[in-house]
């Protein structure tokens, strides 16, 4: 495996662990992972790349060893984190990012908002969200009262096998060497015999605030840099979207230079089923030419 390292930073409040990969001085590549993971999720894609790569992850606010905030979790606040750790760790030129899931859906808001601080912009099956009705708000609301009173909480295990074997119900196709790997970067032990994961439970609670989709989409029409959706087999996000294709179409329809690649035999999860292909359509995605659109 290739080794990473770690760097600690200061980030609107927070102590923010970006983990690292390759030389300084070669051309800078951000990961961002995506709900309830972390940023050593991406070890599998690094040791796919051809490329020489300075690549950055961020462990988002209340996931891995990034801290947790005290004050719960709103989506605009990883907007403005990441908006904040460009400032630091790419304050010269336009970043190429690359997003998973929820990392992708806060890299699109945010190379609309900020066009100009992206050069390039990879989008794994973080598509932004299915549209939410506005006569959800009520019970959305009184669920959001109920879990301040009783605030979710995340399971304990007894082993880090118990976590492997969590990792795998979840996802059939991940290797057990895989979720060996990934079991002791996504917990840690407390104490002999409690194994915790490294997030914040209060990330379990719902998000009284619905969706709303036509913002979102206000933001992607803004986007200048070259945009890749890279999807696996479609299963997930088909349920995801609850069989939605005309929202997913809408969706497509607001970028201005969009392509897309389909990673075969991959889930959701790509980055881990399916690394070597993974990296190979981001490193093709990377060297062609800004403003060439691939096949829809």
């Amino acid at each position: 495996m290739k080794p990473s390292r770690s760097t600690f930073l200061q980030i609107r409040g927070l102590r923010y662990h970006v983990r690292e990969w390759g030389g300084e001085a070669a051309p800078k590549l951000f990961f961002l992972h995506g709900w309830m993971d972390v940023s050593a999720s991406f070890q599998f894609a690094v040791d796919a790349l051809k490329e020489d790569w300075h690549v950055l992850a961020p462990d988002w606010r209340g996931f891995g060893l990034t801290e947790w905030a005290r004050g719960g979790y709103w989506f605009p606040d990883y907007v403005a984190d990441l908006d904040a750790l460009l400032d630091r760790l790419c304050p010269d030129g336009p970043a190429k990012l690359v997003g998973h899931s929820m990392g992708g859906n806060v890299a699109g808001l945010y190379a609309g908002i900020r066009p100009e601080r992206v050069e390039k912009l990879v989008l794994a099956e973080g598509f932004g969200l299915p549209p939410a009705e506005p006569d959800r708000a009520p019970r959305r609301y009184a669920q959001w009262l109920e879990e301040i009173r009783d605030p979710p909480q995340l399971k304990t295990y007894a082993s880090f096998e118990e976590v492997e074997a969590r990792l795998r119900r979840n996802n059939p196709r991940l290797s057990a060497s895989r979720a060996q790997f990934l079991a002791r970067h996504w917990a840690e032990e407390k104490a002999p015999g409690r194994i915790e994961l490294r997030a914040d439970p209060l990330h379990k609670m719902v998000n009284p605030v619905l969706y709303r989709v036509e913002e979102a989409m206000a933001c992607w029409r803004c986007i200048a840099a070259p945009t890749l959706w890279l999807h696996g087999d479609g299963a997930w996000l088909r349920g995801f979207l609850k069989g939605d294709e005309a929202s997913l179409d809408s969706y497509r329809a607001a970028y201005c230079n969009l392509c897309e690649r389909r990673i075969d035999d991959a889930g959701h999860m790509m980055h881990h089923e399916r690394p070597e292909a993974f990296a190979a359509a981001i490193e093709d995605f990377l060297r062609a030419a800004a403003g060439t659109s691939g096949s829809r």
